[in-house]
């Protein structure tokens, strides 16, 4: 990714001047020539226009790489999110784990310091018999006790206390080492439990420690992407409008010519005596307006504005609408053929179809028919309401595969394909065969 990057860096420079270098000549084209009062405007060459293509063509395709590039970054920035809170919940079982092992090793604590103390106070017993047992100079104090009864049912009864109170002094002896053992076995237990448990915990905030490492190193790397995406797309910005500036000046210039020669065909006209008419004029005159109006116009004629606005405006209802391959009818949206069986809405070339006969005009069902079937219009003459067509190979008609109504500047509306809708885009030159317009 990384390498990525610095190449996109690398190559920014140089668009960025030669998008300043077109820019430069545009401004020269619009600013400095309409200085001159009496000057007509400057026409830009093919060449200058399609140089500036080229460096707006350029700036989007450098555009769409960052974009596949920032999509990525924000993928991994997702996937160490992911890791940072599995570890984070690792973390949090091993802390429970760690404080249960505490809690443990506390009860253990607690357990073997009563055992002790119990010991102590049975040592202390033992300790009282046998300095009693001296004083009296018998190791038997229960002997003293039995030579004293009254009777033999008196001597009884002691004999059996004594021997209960032996045995259990006996037995609180050995009950209290038992637990001593015991709760220092479950205090070294414990012991070992905490020391697991802590080292789990130190495992576990190292893993966190990681993946936020990775989080964070994910995120700066999509905050520069976004950057350099910014940068390159303020380059296409400027790109695309110093190409404008061409075509805006290429099409003042055309315009200025064309007023121009209507007002010298009107001057003329003003200065010549009007002809008087003839029989035979006034009868071939009909003659020729039908020979002229059937005959093939090799480029379109000026576009009926009405019928461009009606069919924009029926198109632009539809927005929205799900493409479906084989969709739309003379109505509207239909059932689409198929991988889109099922599917009411418009592919291209029905949307096109359908919005022009809502302006009276019939076109065919596909886009390469209504291609061949329409007056042609130049890229440079590209009007609002023209269609424009795409194709695998720009020489070949017969690879036409979309379509799309032309809304000038630089925009053009469409069913694009399967799993998307009814859209206004950008125009795109990449695959342009050509435009038509059904207008004319």
């Amino acid at each position: 990714m990384s390498t990525q990057i610095s190449t996109g860096r690398r190559s920014g420079a140089p668009l960025v001047r030669r998008v300043a270098g077109v820019v430069a000549a545009s401004a020269v084209l619009l600013v400095v020539a309409p200085t001159v009062a009496t000057a007509a405007p400057v026409a830009p060459s093919d060449a200058q226009i399609s140089a500036a293509q080229q460096q707006k063509d350029a700036a989007a395709q450098q555009v769409g790489a960052l974009s596949a590039q920032l999509a990525g970054a924000r993928a991994e920035v997702d996937a160490a999110r992911a890791r940072s809170a599995i570890a984070l919940d690792a973390f949090q079982g091993k802390q429970a784990e760690y404080e249960a092992a505490q809690a443990t090793a506390d009860t253990a604590a607690a357990a073997a310091a009563q055992a002790d103390a119990d010991l102590a106070t049975a040592r202390a017993d033992v300790a009282t018999f046998a300095r009693h047992s001296y004083i009296q100079g018998s190791t038997s104090p229960g002997l003293k006790a039995l030579t004293t009864a009254d009777g033999p049912a008196e001597m009884l009864e002691r004999a059996a206390l004594l021997d209960a109170a032996g045995t259990h002094r006996s037995d609180v002896v050995i009950l209290v080492t038992a637990a001593q053992q015991l709760a220092a076995a479950a205090d070294a237990e414990a012991r070992t439990a905490l020391d697991a448990a802590a080292a789990l915990k130190d495992e576990a905030a190292q893993a966190l420690a990681a993946a936020e490492q990775l989080e964070v190193s994910a995120r700066a790397q999509a905050v520069d992407l976004a950057t350099q995406q910014a940068t390159v797309e303020a380059q296409l910005q400027q790109a695309q409008q110093a190409l404008l500036g061409l075509e805006g000046a290429r099409a003042a210039a055309r315009q200025y010519a064309a007023e121009q020669a209507a007002a010298a065909q009107r001057a003329a006209a003003a200065a010549r005596p009007a002809p008087r008419p003839t029989a035979s004029s006034s009868a071939a005159a009909p003659v020729t307006r039908a020979l002229a109006a059937g005959s093939p116009a090799p480029t379109a004629g000026t576009a009926d504005g009405s019928a461009v606005e009606t069919a924009i405006a029926s198109a632009r209802r539809w927005l929205g609408t799900t493409y479906a391959w084989g969709g739309g009818s003379l109505s509207g949206p239909s059932m689409g053929w198929g991988v889109d069986a099922g599917i009411v809405g418009f592919d291209c070339s029905g949307l096109t179809r359908y919005a022009y006969a809502q302006a009276g005009i019939s076109l065919p069902r596909n886009s390469s028919a209504q291609y061949g079937a329409l007056p042609k219009v130049s890229r440079a003459d590209l009007q609002r309401g023209d269609l424009v067509f795409w194709a695998t190979d720009t020489s070949s008609p017969s690879t036409i595969h979309h379509v799309a109504l032309y809304l000038g500047d630089g925009q053009v509306l469409e069913a694009p394909q399967s799993g998307s809708a009814v859209r206004v885009s950008s125009m795109r030159w990449s695959g342009f065969i050509g435009a038509a317009r059904p207008s004319a």
